[in-house]
């Protein structure tokens, strides 16, 4: 059976006084799949997700999330999402045992901490305050707060940036088990390996419109097929699986 959209989104449009952000954008998301939104700078791809993530209001055009529509059920919407906070979204003199147990009060929610680092591999820094934790803790942190409440799908803005190559494989790993495990991912990115590796598919915005929705493979094949050839020749592996093989793909916690 065809998997069923989780996300509708149907010419929405944004705009703020004179300058459209957003141009009549229209897509879906299927349920249980990794989907990325790619695209440059101020393509409009973070104002479409902090629309759809209630965070927004749009100016037209209509957006469901789980057969909710954020016009009518956005209190519902939000009990089914779980969205990546910044750093700024922590208290500071709180441990991530404490952290998880007030943003569960938040959700209205009953949790394990240690269950909900054990997801992330946190479990030994359940007493540490976020501000200490490496970059590589402070995402997968990050991520243990959006499942909090059992989302049904969860978003993901630039998850990897900044991690050393052993955190970003990782973290790959991660948002892989957290689809095994029936969750849809929605994630920005904008290292494009990292979209061909995780994503089921991928849509390319920019100057507010969606110009692209494919899975990696297609667009690759149908690019190949247009006559581009790359000037440095395709190997089998690149640099960064020569510093994973060299340097081991265990977490490193600096």
């Amino acid at each position: 059976m065809a998997a069923q959209p989780i996300i509708t989104v149907r010419n929405l449009v944004k705009q703020y006084d004179d300058f459209t952000a957003v141009k009549d954008i229209s897509f879906e998301v299927y349920e249980g799949e990794i989907f990325g939104l790619l695209g440059p700078n101020g393509a409009g791809k973070t104002t479409t997700l902090e629309i759809i993530e209630t965070l927004r209001d749009k100016t037209s055009g209509e957006v469901w999330v789980d057969g909710f529509s954020i016009d009518k059920d956005a209190d519902d919407i939000k009990q089914r999402i779980g969205v990546q906070l910044q750093a700024a979204g922590y208290y500071p003199n709180l441990n991530l045992s404490e952290l998880i147990t007030l943003f569960s009060g938040l959700y209205g929610v009953k949790v394990n901490a240690m269950d909900m680092l054990a997801k992330v591999a946190l479990t030994d820094k359940a007493k540490a305050k976020y501000k200490d934790l490496s970059g590589g803790q402070k995402q997968r942190f990050s991520i243990a707060t959006t499942l909090i409440n059992n989302p049904r799908v969860i978003f993901l803005d630039e998850p990897t940036t900044g991690l050393d190559p052993q955190a970003r494989r990782n973290l790959w790993d991660l948002i892989r088990e957290i689809r095994k495990q029936g969750t849809t991912v929605v994630i920005t990115t904008h290292y494009m390996d990292e979209a061909e590796v995780l994503c089921d598919r991928v849509a390319f915005v920019d100057a507010g419109h969606v110009i692209g929705i494919d899975t990696p493979d297609n667009f690759i094949d149908k690019l190949v097929a247009s006559g581009f050839e790359r000037k440095k020749e395709v190997k089998q592996a690149n640099l960064e699986d020569v510093f994973i093989n060299l340097t081991g793909k265990e977490w490193r916690e600096a």
